[in-house]
């Protein structure tokens, strides 16, 4: 499975406008609404703040991996946003963050949330892909952004 498999025009949003960390995450979780329903996405969204309250998902350099599994869900999903101005996340580094991947996955399948979430952090680390992402100003260029860069990754 490609990240970039798990995204498309409906879940990156390329101008996030948002003001706190909360605010950010549950508008991309609200992303997935076109996909689940009200219920799934609410408890997604629970999950992920449940993660969230246990250690921040703030890795540093400006990036955050907000994710969390529940049993509600059947497959995976993922939701993408740069946002218009940084915001304070608790990151590790102290930073703001700017850039947020989201990741919600079934309570079923650790194995493959584990390596989808070392995936996106592989894909992030490289500066010069972040710096394409902040440059970046529309959805489907960012879907083609991560389509390249997972080129130089083995598929999971």
């Amino acid at each position: 499975m490609k990240i970039s498999d798990l995204l498309d025009s409906t879940n990156v949003i390329p101008d996030l406008a948002a003001g706190s960390k909360e605010e950010a995450i549950t508008t991309l979780v609200n992303t997935l609404s076109a996909r689940l329903d009200d219920e799934t996405v609410a408890a997604a969204k629970k999950a992920v703040m449940e993660r969230e309250s246990i250690m921040s998902t703030g890795v540093g350099k400006g990036l955050a991996i907000p994710h969390g599994k529940c049993r509600l869900l059947t497959e995976t999903y993922a939701a993408f946003g740069r946002l218009q101005e940084p915001i304070a996340y608790n990151a590790i580094d102290g930073e703001p963050v700017t850039i947020l991947f989201l990741l919600v996955g079934p309570e079923s399948q650790n194995s493959v949330h584990i390596k989808m979430l070392s995936r996106i952090s592989r894909l992030l680390n490289s500066s010069a892909f972040r710096e394409k992402l902040l440059e970046s100003d529309d959805a489907r260029n960012i879907i083609e952004l991560f389509q390249a860069e997972e080129e130089h990754f083995v598929r999971i």
